[in-house]
């Protein structure tokens, strides 16, 4: 039997065990209260109740427990955080900006000025520590990404310019094109959870997953397991090349791009030659007033990697490689790892568009931990996701004192994972993909509910899926 998952709880709230089998695991979210309103993107604050008699029907997440709409509005999020959390200084901000990058040259000039073969004769032990130095570079490096994230965020500083000048210094010396993500990034936010409009880490739905084996869909329920090979086979491709996919292919975003208003999407989709990227200033992810910005994005990286190539015909591809790319390809996986497990977890709910909204789809994430690297280093982004989603613009210093101050207004809809801690972290990337396949509804839910998708898998993990008869034959 699967392991119950330690999650942070608010003391005031009852927490109800799941009454699922026993082969399923227990949940993180217990058991919520039911919704009688929830709030529209079009106005984040409106207390407008929103009609649910024609929810129907038990909505079970993966574990087995169920699961109830959120009950509070975005007013109640912001009103409940004090209002010096919501203060940025621009000083404070460029003191991170300067720790992180003199932390990563200390760190480049004792390598390279201790570990030489006149200090360490043997090679083997050279080259283990060389391994050590790529892997800090890569966490140091993680870091500064996160201070460009919070640039995009405009919550640096108050000044936009300063913000957006010190996110593209940042994000261009690590080969991202700032104000292209950015904007991509942005529309994330506004679209966390929503199956048809999210753009990061939209998960199949059981009929895209049919497809992809090449099989109907009531034939998902009969598939055998998945062998830990494939899944670790996939995992690894992910944290390898997931980010880079990512910018040149939109991969893992949404792929409906011909309802871009400006008819930028027409014969376009996801994939390599798809013509949905983050360098093209006619992406469908943008519009005609980002050319400039995409372009400028693009200026960015072409002089950081003429600085790269400088160095290399310098100094030579092997060390380029070591001192550069090893750590770059660090700050990937990272990246990749930390935006895949606050946004999937068998505890989290995904929406068609009649279902969503947008206090909905920022509770359908959450928080995790990394001990001393995650708080210190890589800022805080791991422990304090939910409230990003909900309020992106408090500085990450301030992000403690916020989350726990919403976790009274979200009672048991505020998710923490925290078994474990960055060891817990770790393990939850194996356990995310084995248990996370695909979504779909609830067994027995109509209206509304039927729009409130859960992670399913064939491996045996948690809730089975639904099985569904063949269809009829034609005659």
């Amino acid at each position: 039997m699967n392991r119950r998952v330690a999650l942070q709880r608010v003391d005031t709230m009852d927490s109800a065990p799941s009454t699922a089998s026993n082969s399923m695991a227990g949940s993180p979210n217990d058991t919520p209260r039911q919704s009688p309103s929830s709030t529209s993107l079009s106005s984040l604050d409106s207390t407008d109740a929103i009609d649910l008699q024609n929810v129907n029907g038990k909505m079970v997440d993966t574990y087995g427990n169920e699961f109830k709409l959120p009950d509070f509005t975005i007013k109640e999020i912001r009103d409940a955080i004090p209002a010096h959390c919501y203060q940025r200084s621009a000083a404070r901000g460029l003191g991170y900006v300067a720790r992180d990058f003199a932390s990563l040259a200390t760190v480049f000039y004792l390598f390279h000025n201790f570990v030489t073969p006149e200090n360490i004769p043997s090679t083997p032990i050279r080259g283990a520590l060389w391994a050590v130095y790529t892997v800090v570079q890569g966490l140091l490096a993680t870091g500064v990404w996160i201070l460009a994230h919070e640039c995009g965020h405009q919550s640096f500083s108050p000044s936009k310019t300063l913000n957006d000048t010190v996110g593209w210094v940042c994000h261009s010396v690590l080969l991202v094109p700032y104000f292209s993500w950015k904007i991509s990034h942005g529309k994330h936010h506004k679209a966390t959870g929503h199956l048809e409009r999210d753009m990061v880490f939209v998960p199949k739905t059981r009929e895209q997953y049919a497809s992809k084996l090449g099989r109907y869909v009531h034939e998902i329920s009969e598939l055998a397991e998945e062998t830990p090979i494939v899944t670790a086979a996939s995992l690894i491709g992910q944290q390898l090349a997931g980010w880079l996919y990512y910018l040149t292919s939109n991969i893992t975003g949404h792929n409906k791009h011909e309802r871009q208003p400006e008819g930028r999407g027409k014969g376009k989709q996801n994939g390599m030659f798809g013509g949905v990227n983050h360098f093209n200033p006619s992406s469908p992810l943008y519009e005609a007033k980002d050319e400039k910005l995409i372009l400028l994005s693009d200026l960015g990286l072409a002089i950081t990697l003429s600085v790269l190539f400088t160095i290399g015909a310098k100094y030579g591809v092997a060390n380029l490689t070591v001192w550069y790319i090893l750590p770059y390809l660090w700050v990937n996986h990272w990246l990749v790892a930390i935006t895949f497990l606050q946004h999937t977890d068998p505890s989290l709910p995904h929406y068609e568009p009649q279902a969503w909204t947008y206090t909905r789809g920022a509770a359908a994430t959450i928080d995790r931990e990394f001990g001393f690297i995650g708080r210190h280093i890589l800022h805080g982004i791991i422990e304090t996701h939910v409230l990003h989603h909900y309020v992106s613009t408090i500085p990450f210093y301030n992000a403690d004192e916020a989350t726990a101050a919403i976790k009274k207004v979200m009672g048991e809809h505020y998710r923490s994972d925290v078994e474990g801690g960055s060891i817990g972290f770790l393990k939850s990337l194996w356990k995310s993909a084995r248990w996370c396949q695909w979504v779909e509804p609830s067994e027995g839910t109509t209206g509304e509910a039927q729009g409130v998708l859960f992670y399913r898998n064939r491996n045996g993990y948690g809730v089975p899926p639904q099985k569904l008869e063949a269809p009829a034959a034609q005659l």
